[in-house]
């Protein structure tokens, strides 16, 4: 299979240049490597994401673990690794995190690459210069800025408190390694998002920040968490000026079997007003683990009524990995 690092580049303009930092450019990329799954047909998320996914991980360990986006292996049930001299070796998922967005790689055979250090990124702020790193090297990373910190709420049950958002946009950002100025790991990318800006619109990359990394690390390795799930209604959801609005719901999930529909407008979550996407979300992982009951208050059409969802953890739904 090809890795695809031949097939396009970033922009000469857009790359990152030895002389703008102090650490060696090429050994800190180095440690990005491609990363591509598959995912049987029949996974609950393969209508949503794909059977095929591709993007970038991060070596965060020499034995081979590797750290990218979740959703790229989220019932993945085969998992290759390639170099950024394309070599190609297999992996195996370790887990993924649904809050923070996170999931883990082992390597099966010794990829002979630095691990990339942690860094803070609290410190990171708005102007401070970074490099969006993908797979392959230079010609594959991106000189970018920070352009926000802000909370960001996903339309499939997501929140991040403080996201980070930097540009010009890598164009394979998912999993993709935003590295600090003292080369270290402050992020991992994972969506491409349009601003708006005065004229038109401008194309972000926003970042998972690394710091939520470390207090899920050792259940990530496990594969499990003892934390219980979070309440999950298997909706998709819209913020349109300030209104929570149902644009979806997936097969067999609680939305789903509750009646809800496109278009309905969810007004509070038991007797609570939804001030927002975020306040939304937040407002029903407050009632308790998954399983517990969520009574929401929609408007249908100008019909206001109540209704009572029960809640599942999103986990049962899902595949588990496959040991090699």
């Amino acid at each position: 299979m090809s890795h695809g690092f031949e097939e396009w580049e970033v922009s000469g303009e857009a790359q990152p240049r030895q002389a703008d930092y102090a650490f060696d450019l090429d050994r800190v990329l180095s440690s990005v490597v491609g990363l591509h799954a598959q995912v049987p047909p029949d996974a609950f998320t393969a209508g949503v994401l794909g059977m095929e996914r591709m993007g970038n991980g991060v070596v965060i360990r020499e034995d081979g673990v590797v750290l990218t986006i979740g959703y790229l292996i989220t019932e993945a049930t085969h998992v290759e690794l390639t170099t950024h001299d394309g070599r190609t070796v297999a992996g195996h998922v370790l887990g993924f995190d649904h809050h923070t967005g996170f999931g883990l790689v082992q390597a099966l055979e010794p990829l002979g690459l630095p691990a990339l250090p942690l860094g803070d990124s609290k410190t990171l702020v708005v102007g401070e210069r970074v490099i969006v790193g993908g797979a392959g090297g230079r010609t594959h990373s991106v000189a970018a800025r920070v352009v926000a910190r802000e909370e960001f709420a996903g339309y499939w049950e997501y929140v991040l408190d403080d996201a980070i958002f930097t540009r010009p946009a890598h164009p394979v950002w998912s999993g993709a390694a935003l590295i600090g100025p003292r080369g270290e790991l402050l992020g991992i990318g994972s969506l491409h998002v349009q601003q708006r800006i005065s004229g038109g619109s401008a194309s972000l990359n926003m970042s998972v920040p690394i710091e939520l990394l470390p207090p899920i690390y050792e259940d990530l390795l496990r594969g499990r968490t003892e934390q219980p799930g979070r309440p999950w209604l298997g909706l998709f959801a819209q913020e349109l000026e300030g209104t929570v609005v149902v644009i979806g719901a997936t097969s067999d999930g609680p939305a789903r079997r509750a009646g809800l529909r496109e278009g309905d407008i969810i007004l509070g979550v038991g007797g609570h007003e939804v001030g927002g996407l975020a306040d939304f979300y937040r407002s029903v992982w407050a009632l308790g683990p998954a399983g517990v009951d969520v009574p929401l208050t929609l408007d249908r059409e100008g019909d206001v009524f109540e209704v009572r969802l029960t809640s599942r953890d999103r986990r049962s739904f899902l595949k588990s990995a496959r040991y090699h």
